[in-house]
Formats: structure tokens, C-alpha cells, sequence
């Protein structure tokens, strides 16, 4: 009697753990890096829905902390999308886990200084130069981790790049204090909310993030120009390689790109870097249609 329990218990069991596969069996996992919150939840991720019958679940966060999470097996996905090339060769190789063979650059997005329309020191940003404005007192600012975010690697360069333009020696450290200033450093995936709430009063974001939800903005001189490089890739180990070839087709397809336009999002001519062979053949076909 005990047997025959214990065997329908592992029956019992078997099924229940084997259905929550099949039901994911059309879900594809793209991890993605935060700047894309509004434009992969709200557009492309409906979008892919509609037109394939399947299912998207996103997982936004800083790129290096993604890859971080991969290398670290703390998380799994099917497709990354990254806000810089140098993240994927972290990812890249036998002695990184060969977690990435190929990706392929597909959209940029520069970076700008956004403000809160309704913030003391909005009209100063209409009437100042910008760097001037983020000196100011009690202006609250808002930048991602340089060590998560590529993002935040890029306010660094551009305000360093900036200090010499303007022949300021000490405008990083009254801008942006310690790299670690916990009264700026915010996840990539929190800071719009915090501009719009109010609790900053700037931050810096990608054009993407500034046009698509209309967030008053200043593009930085052209000398001073840093930008997201996107890119995608299907990750070695992905649970649902189909469903992830069929993302990425949909994302380089006309369709996608023309949603990645809408959003604010620079699309340019896909390009492919690593092990092309190793690319699924639908992707190859659809990168070869947008040339």
C-alpha cells in the first residue's frame, strides 16, 4: 500500500512539475537593458504577441548587470538585448562560458540630460547651459551605476569630456561627486519614474527614453556625444531557441523596426560580429533583407 502511494505521489509529482514546461513552451525570456522598459512592454512585446501567437516576458535591468546574472547562472533567458557591444564580449569565449556566439547591432540611442518640466530649475535649463544648471545648489540628479550600466559609463566619460570643453578641472566632482554617490546611482529601470515623480530634478537618459515619453530634454554638444550601441543576441543556453529565433526575426523586421523609430530609437544597418555560421538561417535571411 505504501509502494502504490509513494508511486502515484511520484506520478502525482512528475506531472505537476512537467506542466508549468509545456505551458512555457511558448514564452520567450528576453532579458534587456532598461533604457528599453517603455518601448519593449508597452510596443514591441505586444506587437511580437499579435503577430506570432506567443509570449513575451521581459526582464529589463542595467546590461553589465544582466550579463553579471548570466555569468553568474543566477539567471536565465533566451534572448539579450544590450546596450553595448563590450558587455557581449564579456560573454564571449571559453573562459567567459561562450554565453554569447554572435550578436548583431541593430539600433542606437545618444545620450541626453533630461529634466522635470515642473522642477525649480527647469526654466534655468531653457535660459543656461546645461553643465551650469547641474551645478547649481540643491538640484537633485539622477545617473545609473558605471559598473552596471553602460549608461552610467557614458554620463562618466561624457561629463569628464565635458569638464575639459568647458575648462572645468573640478565639474565631475561637483556634478557628479564619489562614482558611488549614493544620492544619484539608481537602477537604470527606476530612474524615469523618479524624474517624473519629482524626486530628481535631472537625469541622464538615451533619446529613446526622452522622446518616448516626452521628457524635456538637452542634447549635449557634438564633441561631448555618447550613445547606446544596441544589440541582440540569442543566448547558448536558451531553453526556447525557436521562440528566440522567432523574436529576433521579428525585432529586425520591418515591422520591429519600424516600431524601434517610434520610440525614438536610431535604427541603422544590422551588423553581425562573432560566429555568423552559428546564427539561425531565419535570422541571417531577415538581416540580409534590411541591408
Amino acid at each position: 500500500m505504501i509502494r502504490k502511494l509513494l508511486a502515484s505521489f511520484v506520478v502525482v509529482a512528475g506531472v505537476a512539475t512537467a506542466a508549468p514546461a509545456f505551458a512555457q513552451d511558448d514564452t520567450v525570456n528576453v532579458l534587456y537593458a532598461g533604457s528599453l522598459v517603455n518601448l519593449m512592454e508597452r510596443s514591441v512585446g505586444p506587437a511580437f504577441e499579435k503577430a506570432t501567437g506567443q509570449h513575451f516576458r521581459g526582464y529589463a535591468a542595467g546590461s553589465n548587470k544582466i550579463a553579471n546574472e548570466i555569468k553568474g547562472k543566477l539567471r536565465r533567458g533566451d534572448v539579450f538585448i544590450s546596450a553595448s557591444p563590450k558587455v557581449n564580449a564579456s560573454l564571449m569565449g571559453e573562459a567567459n562560458g561562450e554565453h554569447v556566439t554572435w550578436y548583431v547591432n541593430f539600433a542606437e540611442s545618444p545620450l541626453m540630460i533630461g529634466y522635470n518640466p515642473q522642477s525649480r530649475f527647469a526654466a534655468d535649463f531653457k535660459n543656461k547651459r546645461w553643465d551650469q544648471v547641474l551645478q547649481e545648489p540643491g538640484i537633485r540628479i539622477g545617473r545609473t551605476d558605471p559598473k552596471l550600466d553602460p549608461k552610467g559609463a557614458f554620463t562618466v566619460e561624457m561629463m569628464t569630456k565635458a569638464a575639459d570643453l568647458y575648462h572645468q578641472p573640478d565639474l565631475v566632482e561637483k556634478t557628479l561627486g564619489a562614482a558611488e554617490n549614493p544620492d544619484q546611482v539608481l537602477p537604470e529601470e527606476t530612474l524615469v519614474g523618479r524624474l517624473q515623480s519629482g524626486q530628481l530634478d535631472a537625469g541622464f537618459f538615451y533619446s529613446t527614453e526622452t522622446s518616448d515619453l516626452k521628457i524635456p530634454a538637452i542634447r549635449p554638444a557634438p564633441e561631448l556625444q555618447a550613445k547606446a550601441s544596441y544589440t541582440l543576441t540569442i543566448l547558448s543556453d536558451a531553453p526556447n531557441h525557436a521562440g528566440a529565433s522567432s523574436f529576433v526575426d521579428f525585432l529586425l523586421s520591418a515591422q520591429g523596426r519600424a516600431l524601434l523609430k517610434q520610440h525614438g530609437v536610431d535604427v541603422v544597418k544590422p551588423t553581425v560580429t562573432g560566429n555568423v555560421q552559428a546564427m539561425p538561417p531565419s535570422v541571417q535571411a531577415v538581416i540580409d533583407a534590411a541591408q
